[in-house]
């Protein structure tokens, strides 16, 4: 019986000094964690989110351990989740949130709909809007409509502007598209 005490007592000694250790090892390693690791887990963990779609458009900046968030999206659980997502990452000690949530309004719902079914069926745009990570992103904000991301080729960015220009309803377009190469990551 002695023995399974003394068993048990030093089993729970190394066990507290592991635990210990890991947790130090665990601060020591958040603080030198470099401003690219943290740009990479950012990225990777902000197109993971569930709610992140095709009408939305997070941003980040990276500076030292603080990341700043920016950028419009439609629901504001899709802004708190980017927070607490970010928040998570080994490495970042304060985030910042400059989320704009856009208003709710059936009249950009409708916009939103007609522009991507419009540049969806122009020619070979759609690949633009395939998978979990679109690399396009339609923002409309009170009937102004903004293209945000990367195409391939002019062509595929003048073909987007003018067919966004052609969706009625729309105030304005603002084409931010990058031509020729993946934003980046």
């Amino acid at each position: 019986m002695k023995h399974i005490k003394y068993l048990l007592i030093l089993t729970i000694a190394i066990l507290g000094f592991s635990t210990i250790d890991v947790s130090a090892q665990r601060y020591t390693d958040s603080k030198n964690v470099s401003s690219r690791t943290i740009e990479r887990k950012v990225y990777k963990e902000l197109i993971k989110l569930n709610r992140y779609g095709v009408f939305d458009n997070l941003k980040y900046k990276v500076d030292g351990n603080t990341v700043t968030l920016y950028g419009k999206v439609v629901q504001p659980i899709t802004k708190k989740d980017a927070e607490r997502t970010t928040r998570r990452i080994a490495g970042v000690e304060r985030v910042i949130s400059n989320i704009e949530v856009l208003p709710l309004s059936n009249f950009d719902d409708s916009i939103r709909l007609r522009t991507l079914r419009t540049l969806q069926n122009g020619g070979s745009l759609y690949r633009y809007f395939l998978g979990a990570s679109p690399s396009v992103r339609i923002i409309v904000d009170r009937g102004h409509v903004e293209l945000e991301g990367f195409v391939a080729t002019r062509g595929d960015y003048d073909l987007m502007n003018i067919l966004a220009n052609s969706v009625s309803n729309v105030f304005s377009v603002n084409n931010n598209l990058v031509v020729g190469k993946e934003l980046v990551r």
